[in-house]
């Protein structure tokens, strides 16, 4: 069922909520009690005027009984069924399970990016330690201490008569080696960053970034002051570096770099600036020309704007000349998985491929209702020129939602997926393995 056929099953879950009998909601509404059982078991359509008076009497906006569950959601418990496909979940049905029960829907979508989450560490460790030769002489080093303190103390416990010199040797031994366990241990403790606020479980260093700016809304008043007042760069972003408390020294150096460019573009366009520009304009390569900066400066300050600045909240996506997913704010229900495994017709990925040539494109997503996104992107060099050295390419990419274009014939508008495992589109030249849900078509 799509999110529409369920309005029936939301109308009985609210009805439930608010302690109404059947018979009470119909009459106040002015239909037969079996027309409304009819139409809470989804074998009615229902839409107008009586949708209209159904959520006036039940205290809702009728939004909330026709809009089917997040996207998000949905995607992530049918990623979560397609892992363990012998658990024999009833996919066709995600959309009813997270329609009625969606604190539910949410918990089990939230333990499942847990789980994904502790089986990328889990493999992540098994390669370092398979691979890495500083985790290994670590590991060595650790492995000797213990062998050597095992071998002095079997010694002392089986000795029943030890020159006492040589019992201060064995002791003075241990102790040693006591020591050097202790430095390799700590220095391997270090190595992995294994933070204990995440119970072991360390989240990885682009994901410690992410998930501080998160709780920043992305936007930095002590980037925009010290762009505004010339500060230090280095004072103002060591300070922030410092108050973010990040679990490894990775993500500090990965927050401090971000932190140094996104100083770098508030001088370039300064908040007040871009703030007066976007009352004439909300066209990023206007927005460029106007301020005369750079396309992905604007991109990377549009995404970081105050709350409801521009009326919405802004995705951004950030990649690499491979295409690998950095940092990203997920906007409109939309994040890229990382790993390789996005959907190829992003535009952040076209951008890869021309390097200095802004992109625009409406992308829409699979769904009901179907979901518009305007996406603008550009990839340009990081870093200046030089011989003998390949150019470090960098995408980045803006989003927000959109209404449907205008145009019937949908000239312009790019269908798109999040990874080829769950998306519905049928036909689709790049897909990589088969889907696990029914096809649709490509518009």
């Amino acid at each position: 069922m799509t999110g529409r056929q369920l309005t029936g099953t939301r109308i009985r879950e609210r009805r439930i909520d608010v302690g109404m009998r059947q018979t009470a909601l119909a009459q106040a509404v002015g239909i037969s009690g079996s027309y409304l059982n009819l139409i809470e078991h989804n074998r009615r359509r229902i839409g107008g005027r009586l949708l209209n008076e159904i959520a006036r009497a039940l205290d809702v906006d009728p939004a909330q009984l026709t809009s089917g569950a997040e996207s998000a959601v949905l995607d992530q418990l049918r990623v979560a069924a397609s892992a363990d496909p012998d658990a024999g979940a009833e996919l066709a049905r995600a959309e009813e399970f997270a329609g009625r029960f969606p604190g539910w829907a949410a918990l089990a979508a939230g333990q499942a990016r847990r789980i994904d989450m502790l089986e990328s560490r889990v493999a992540a460790l098994t390669d370092r330690l398979a691979h890495d030769p500083q985790l290994a002489t670590s590991l060595h080093q650790v492995i000797s201490a213990v062998t050597s303190i095992r071998s002095a103390a079997s010694i002392l416990a089986g000795a029943d008569e030890l020159d006492h010199d040589w019992q201060n040797r064995f002791h003075r031994n241990i102790y040693e080696d006591s020591q050097r366990l202790a430095d390799s241990s700590r220095a391997l403790v270090r190595f992995l960053d294994m933070p204990e606020d995440q119970g072991g479980a360390a989240l990885t260093p682009v994901e410690e970034v992410e998930q501080w700016l998160d709780g920043q809304g992305w936007h930095l008043p002590a980037i925009e002051e010290a762009a505004a007042t010339g500060a230090d760069p280095g004072e103002a972003v060591s300070a922030l570096v410092k108050g973010a408390g990040l679990a490894s020294p990775a993500a500090s150096t990965m927050l401090s770099s971000y932190l140094t460019r996104a100083l770098a573009d508030a001088r370039l366009l300064p908040l007040t600036t871009i703030t007066q520009l976007l009352a004439a304009t909300r066209d990023p390569a206007e927005l460029a020309a106007r301020a005369g900066v750079p396309f992905d400066v604007v991109l990377r300050r549009l995404a970081v704007l105050p709350a409801g600045v521009l009326g919405h909240t802004p995705g951004l996506v950030i990649a690499d000349a491979a295409g690998a997913i950095g940092l990203q704010r997920a906007g409109v229900a939309v994040a890229l998985p990382r790993g390789g495994v996005a959907c190829p017709l992003w535009p952040i990925f076209g951008a890869l491929g021309q390097p200095g040539q802004p992109i625009r494109a409406t992308v829409v997503l699979p769904g009901d209702p179907v979901q518009h996104v305007q996406c603008f992107a550009i990839a340009t060099r990081r870093g200046p020129p030089r011989f003998d050295a390949p150019p470090v390419i960098e995408a980045v990419m803006v989003f927000w939602p959109r209404s449907a274009p205008s145009d019937s014939g949908g000239a312009g508008v790019v269908p798109v997926g999040t990874s080829c495992r769950i998306c519905p589109r049928g036909d689709c030249a790049y897909r990589r393995e088969p889907s696990i849900l029914p096809e649709v078509g490509l518009g």
